[in-house]
């Protein structure tokens, strides 16, 4: 998949500029059924149906972070186009598939070496001047027992003082045993993960205050993960054959 993303797909953009967006959110939708799939199939890995997001531009989706697949999850539950995904810098090398697409859609990239004010201006930059959805990981990075940790809130902050919101909260469960690939090996057949939607939440920023904005939007996560839980909506596990 790397070799063609590296040359099939390049080859399209640059033949097609006009038709970036359709050729890229296209291959990234397949790339992201394509892994989910594998991991249903052959990893016996168990998925609830997807819900659906809105795209378009002034989209803005939070979404908690437990493992590798909340990328390709959160591909697929959007209706329309690709997200811009705030995303660290340390995977724009070494990884196939993942390092060259970070470069080729143009993620916001996040440097825990560089001086938190200059990161901070540069996603302030990149969510003003984004004409798709962008997604964040409000937590900064992934939880190693499936709560909702703590949000980064400059980063964040920064993102939403830029321009008006449509806020969607997608809330995943079942998938943080599988946090890191080596975990995969052991936990991916004992995966019984669903993602659930909330929103839009409309921020306006000359008028909702970002700091009491992110703490109810934590909050409304937060409850929605607990439900999911008390309810019983994570599937359970397959019967004995």
């Amino acid at each position: 998949m790397d070799i063609v993303q590296r040359t099939a797909v390049v080859a399209l953009v640059r033949w097609r500029p006009s038709s970036r967006e359709r050729i890229l959110a296209r291959w990234s939708r397949f790339l992201a059924g394509m892994t989910l799939t594998v991991v249903q199939r052959i990893g016996g890995a168990k998925i609830a149906p997807l819900p659906r997001v809105s795209g378009g531009p002034g989209v803005l989706i939070l979404m908690n972070h437990q493992s590798l697949l909340d990328i390709p999850l959160i591909f697929r539950c959007l209706n329309s186009g690709y997200p811009k995904i705030v995303t660290r810098r340390r995977y724009l090398k070494g990884i196939p598939v993942i390092s060259h697409m970070l470069r080729l859609y143009e993620y916001p990239i996040v440097d825990s070496q560089s001086p938190p004010r200059r990161q901070i201006l540069d996603l302030c930059r990149a969510a003003s001047q984004a004409t798709l959805p962008m997604v964040i990981f409000p937590e900064g990075t992934r939880s190693k027992d499936g709560e909702i940790g703590p949000f980064m809130k400059a980063g964040l902050g920064g993102i939403l003082a830029v321009r008006p919101w449509l806020v969607y909260l997608a809330v995943v469960d079942g998938f943080w045993r599988c946090g890191r690939i080596q975990e995969f090996g052991e936990n991916l057949p004992k995966v019984r993960g669903r993602v659930e939607a909330m929103g839009p939440f409309e921020f306006r920023k000359d008028r909702d205050d970002p700091a009491q904005f992110m703490d109810m939007m934590r909050e409304r996560m937060c409850l929605k993960l607990r439900e999911m839980r008390e309810n019983g909506t994570a599937l359970p596990p397959e019967p004995p054959k």
